[in-house]
């Protein structure tokens, strides 16, 4: 596979079993032998080496703030953006369903796929080796975030505002599911009585587009 060694020159990383990048760049639904148990380790190993950096840098950044840096950090949209600016998605191997419903550019499977590359970097070449391959997909991140400034997500932003209004909190309501269960597209509304306002948010869930509905609440709140 051609990608492989250009992959590997992007995360920094060779790897001495090569059967294990291949093995994390693999989805269930191409075969049984798939990425998800590295996966499952390799979420432990960066949430652990994110955490670590945090810690490092902002010595005086109390528990919660450091434990809202780490989400923002490890967060579904933070991992398949790495993962774009990788073009893992040319790397991965999915079952013919992914490939029709353009698998490949899906948020929750390049987030995944990040995930078990750094659990086949770990069983690879130890701790030593997964923490150079995070500190270097991170390095931008990591230099430029600003810990006076921890983003919160929109409905907490959103819940926040309105009750420093003492208004009501916002409803949610799913307008529609659409397509087939492992590849859904929920379509939401998010309902402010107080302010007549009404904003509707799309996504590969119910929580995602509730998110997008209440940024663009936020957003029209602020205009």
């Amino acid at each position: 596979m051609s990608v492989l060694p250009v992959l590997q020159t992007r995360i920094g990383y060779s790897f001495t079993r090569p059967e294990l990048l291949q093995q994390a760049l693999t989805h269930r639904s191409f075969s049984g032998t798939n990425n998800e148990r590295l996966e499952f380790l390799g979420d432990s190993v960066l949430n652990f080496i994110i955490a670590h950096q945090l810690f490092n840098l902002f010595p005086d950044l109390p528990e919660g703030d450091l434990s809202r840096l780490r989400a923002k950090l490890v967060k579904e949209a933070s991992l398949a953006e790495i993962s774009t600016s990788l073009h893992l998605g040319d790397a991965l191997k999915l079952g013919e369903g992914e490939l029709k419903s353009a698998g490949w550019r899906r948020p929750s499977i390049l987030a995944d796929a990040l995930e078990a590359i750094v659990g086949a970097v770990y069983l690879d070449g130890g701790f030593g080796a997964a923490e150079k391959v995070v500190a270097l997909l991170y390095r931008e991140t990591l230099t430029s975030i600003d810990p006076k400034v921890i983003d919160k997500d929109a409905k907490s932003q959103l819940q926040e505002y309105l009750q420093s209004k003492k208004m009501d909190l916002p409803e949610y309501q799913v307008v529609t599911i659409e397509g087939e269960a492992h590849a859904q597209t929920f379509t939401v509304q998010c309902l402010i009585k107080k302010l007549k306002l009404s904003t509707t948010g799309v996504g590969t869930s119910r929580r995602v587009a509730e998110q997008q509905a209440a940024q663009l609440a936020m957003e029209k709140i602020q205009s």
